[in-house]
């Protein structure tokens, strides 16, 4: 028995990194997955990672989470896949990172749609089909940008837009608690994906600049951040809503 068995979810992002193993970790504890990218291949593997461990997993693919006529269309598609939708998981973002006087008014806008607009427009359309199934939960992926300041890589768009998230998170709790819809957001630190992993290669001096603001002086693993968003969605965090979990090897405590 898993800590989901029964729970239809909802996980933007599933092509691969943090939202590959989000599938992998809801379908291990019962979930019945509905997962989305822009990358229908990267989708489509994750599924089948999923359906090999013995779990249940339905891809939708391609789709432009940027857009909401195509995520009321997503959303639309999670719900008939197995009859109603549980957990709203908002892993997918798209980001620019920059300091003040090099960041164009471009980069700013596109950090913000894709960062904010995206669990936004997710979340609208979910939101009453999560009030038909009498209660839900709605958790945020935002990151320890919003908040504390970040230096290495500077970050004006990406500090804004998580706040942003953290703030909308807290008004999601308020609006859904009367129809039992639970919101709570997870701020992740620096996260070792795979595809951080090939960016950053052998610099190791870029590393240690970006893990030096955590107290564990390294790198999260994609697991150390689902495992939580897993509970966070289960009945055992019933009576938590409305928070933010820092999960940044102690970023934010100095």
């Amino acid at each position: 028995m898993g800590i989901l068995d029964g729970k239809v979810v909802l996980i933007t992002g599933t092509g691969g990194g943090m939202g590959r193993v989000a599938s992998l970790i809801f379908a291990r504890e019962g979930a019945r997955v509905v997962g989305c990218d822009i990358q229908v291949d990267a989708s489509r593997q994750t599924a089948e990672l999923v359906r090999s461990a013995g779990g249940e997993m339905t891809s939708i693919a391609p789709v432009d989470l940027t857009d909401p006529r195509e995520v009321r269309q997503l959303v639309e598609d999670a719900v008939a896949a197995y009859g109603g939708l549980d957990v709203v998981y908002n892993n997918a973002a798209s980001l620019r990172f920059g300091a003040m006087p090099g960041f164009s008014v471009e980069d700013w806008r596109a950090t913000v749609i894709g960062e904010l607009d995206i669990p936004f427009f997710v979340s609208k359309f979910a939101w009453p089909h999560l009030v038909r199934r009498g209660g839900g939960v709605i958790i945020n992926v935002a990151s320890m940008a919003g908040m504390i300041a970040g230096e290495n890589p500077p970050m004006v768009g990406h500090t804004a837009a998580n706040a942003g998230v953290i703030g909308m998170t807290r008004q999601l709790a308020l609006e859904g608690a009367p129809h039992g819809i639970r919101a709570v957001a997870i701020s992740p630190g620096p996260v070792l994906t795979p595809a951080s992993d090939r960016d950053l290669g052998d610099d190791q001096a870029a590393r240690d600049a970006i893990t030096s603001k955590t107290l564990l002086k390294r790198f999260a693993q994609p697991e150390e951040v689902v495992e939580l968003a897993a509970f966070l969605a289960s009945d055992r965090a019933a009576y938590i809503t409305g928070a933010n979990y820092a999960v940044d090897g102690g970023a934010s405590a100095w």
